[in-house]
């Protein structure tokens, strides 16, 4: 590398702030693909912590769903990353990229030369460890199925508080989204939906007053043990 060289990769990172999502629908808020990135890199990590945690690690009341643990790490690189090429591509709506097989085959060869050309503006002793971050390798299959589960969804989490602002125009997104999440048939995409998805439905107020009465049921059932544990114990002295 030559003294005071030039590289250009993070300053386009760096542009993910101006790529709006949903160029085809009525937002309430906007969000672009940095935020949608890290959202997504936050829900991975969740998913394979959760894999991690209850379906391969039996001691943790896992049920070995997974033949081995992943890497949480990793699954966070590649979910923070996984949009980058749209820096160059822009944000193609689903409906249009899946309309048909050949618009999806032919996306997909954009986005790895848009994916190679922002690897090119890497020193280039960094470019052999960034390239399986920006380019999909055969081993980590498994863990993009993660990601793409993760993707969907943050898209999920999208359309549910769009519609509780009243925009009825993500309504059929949510549906169709939700239904896509339950078909790809992960145990912790499934989890994900039942135990955290309902929350972003209630605003900041009737979360806490749903803490608050969780808290006051959690001490009623503590001094409901209680009492059954001591009572054989009274009236002796």
């Amino acid at each position: 590398m030559e003294e005071n060289e030039r590289f250009d990769f993070f300053a386009m990172m760096s542009r993910m702030k101006y790529i709006n999502r949903w160029a085809l629908m009525r937002n309430t808020i906007t969000e672009n693909i940095a935020e949608h990135s890290l959202e997504v890199a936050m829900i991975a990590h969740c998913l394979a912590t959760v894999r991690n945690t209850y379906y391969y690690d039996p001691p943790h009341g896992g049920s070995n769903v997974s033949e081995e643990p992943v890497d949480v790490g990793r699954v966070c690189l590649l979910a923070m990353y996984h949009d980058a090429s749209e820096i160059i591509t822009g944000d193609m709506p689903t409906p249009v990229k899946y309309y048909a097989p050949e618009i999806r085959d032919a996306y997909k060869k954009v986005e790895h030369m848009a994916s190679e050309k922002l690897l090119a503006e890497l020193p280039e002793e960094m470019q052999a460890i960034f390239r399986p971050i920006m380019i999909a390798q055969p081993g980590d299959k498994e863990l993009w199925r993660i990601v793409k589960a993760a993707d969907k969804i943050s898209a999920l989490v999208k359309c549910v508080e769009e519609v509780s602002m009243g925009n009825q125009d993500f309504a059929s997104a949510e549906q169709t989204t939700r239904q896509a999440i339950e078909d790809m048939h992960l145990p912790e995409a499934d989890f994900f939906l039942e135990h955290f998805l309902p929350s972003y439905r209630l605003d900041l107020d009737r979360q806490a007053a749903q803490e608050a009465g969780q808290k006051k049921e959690q001490e009623k059932n503590a001094w409901q043990t209680y009492t059954q544990l001591s009572s054989p114990f009274r009236g002796r002295g």
